[in-house]
């Protein structure tokens, strides 16, 4: 069975408030094996809401919304959702009686909007919400259930998982959802997808979603299957395939962080790594630092902005700086060994390049970047050319740093 999550409520369209319920309910929902294929947020409009809902149910078995059972005027849910069913409502005492009874022991008076919340859609169950004076519901439609929860994030999970959860696993037949994220360096979106869709598109189950960020690819598997081992089975029959083709580009296949890969990798193996950074300014190892546990394998991070600080801080020659200029191969060579040597780590990585917009020369335009990385062995050193603005330049700056040192680990 599929649903669709309605988030109510204008303050929800608004661009300092974020939808965290449905992220919840969506973690939930696929544990039980339902998937959830629609999320929609709507502002306090009756009419709109109404259609909102109407659409959904044509669609989906299981529809869910969260908000708008409030006590004032713009709390429409409850009249959408009737509106929608071709329903009436009726007020329970009841209900009001115990809402009054919360405001007694806050030593407040009800009031009288209030009542509002003691109307009930004709057929629901009335779902009592033991941290707030909205009562959830739950009505079943013939083959299609539609429940109504409160906005607060804890009234919701407390109101879900106590009085949802049982419901729900009454009414739904056995279905199992696993999924797999696999991660990807060093590769564009279209390259992954030339070379990995012949795999994914000969499969409806389980179904690959790709996303792009800034030098890192995720695939998403998610597979629907009656049984758990069926799920893990098939989503291993295709992350082989995939992982066959793409090899150690994958870096991780359960959802995790580059940096989380190179300190765990480090960890491992008892060794350290730092850093020496030009145009990334700190972002490198920000990145390492944001890692639990990272102190046992990154020791510290050089931020050289300028020739001269590479000089005092990194023993960067002022003659080699001075020839080859700071956004070069030697010098990015010089910096990872500096920093090496200055904090004793089995590992150095270096940045040193124009992040732009200005900046740049003809042989190394603005976007260019040098990334050094200091062994025990030696030290390699990778021109790349980025494109995008500063922010973009340095986060794919940082995140192939990182992969170099990777596969260096591998």
């Amino acid at each position: 069975m599929n649903a669709e999550i309605v988030a109510v409520g204008s303050e929800m369209l608004t661009e300092d408030k974020v939808d965290t319920n449905s992220l919840y309910l969506t973690g939930q929902l696929n544990l039980l094996g339902v998937e959830v294929v629609q999320k929609t947020i709507v502002g306090d409009d009756r009419d709109r809401l109404t259609a909102v809902i109407s659409d959904a149910l044509r669609r989906s078995g299981i529809v869910i919304l969260s908000g708008g059972l409030g006590p004032t005027e713009d709390d429409v849910t409850r009249d959408a959702v009737a509106s929608a069913l071709g329903c009436g409502q009726s007020f329970r005492q009841e209900i009001s009686d115990a809402i009054a009874a919360r405001f007694a022991r806050m030593q407040r008076k009800m009031a009288e909007n209030n009542k509002r919340q003691a109307f009930v859609i004709d057929g629901a169950e009335v779902m009592p919400n033991d941290r707030g004076t909205a009562p959830g519901q739950w009505i079943a439609a013939g083959s299609k259930i539609v429940i109504l929860l409160p906005g607060p994030p804890k009234e919701l999970k407390a109101m879900f998982e106590q009085q949802c959860l049982p419901r729900l696993r009454g009414v739904l037949p056995a279905l199992f959802i696993r999924t797999l994220h696999l991660r990807v360096a060093g590769m564009g979106e279209s390259d992954v997808d030339q070379l990995i869709a012949p795999v994914y598109t000969k499969y409806t189950n389980p179904v690959t979603t790709i996303l792009a960020g800034a030098g890192d690819i995720q695939l998403h598997l998610r597979a629907r299957c009656d049984s758990a081992g069926q799920a893990d089975a098939l989503l291993e029959e295709v992350s082989s395939q995939i992982a066959a083709i793409l090899g150690d580009r994958i870096y991780t296949r359960t959802g995790q962080l580059l940096e989380e890969v190179v300190i765990a990798a480090l960890i491992e193996r008892k060794e350290t790594a730092s850093v020496a950074e030009s145009c990334t300014g700190g972002l490198l190892a920000q990145r390492l630092t944001a890692t639990p546990g990272s102190s046992k394998a990154f020791t510290c991070g050089f931020i050289t902005y300028t020739e001269a600080m590479k000089a005092k801080v990194l023993n960067v020659p002022i003659a080699l700086l001075e020839k080859e200029g700071a956004v070069s191969e030697p010098v990015a060579r010089a910096m990872a060994e500096g920093a090496r040597e200055r904090a004793g780590t089995t590992y150095a990585l270096s940045v040193t390049g124009f992040a732009g917009p200005d900046g740049g020369t003809e042989a190394n335009p603005a976007g260019t970047v040098y990334i050094g990385l200091a062994y025990p062995a030696g030290c390699d050193v990778r021109r790349v050319q980025f494109l995008g603005d500063r922010a973009r330049v340095r986060m794919l700056a940082s995140q192939t740093a990182l992969d170099m040192l990777r596969r260096k680990l591998r």
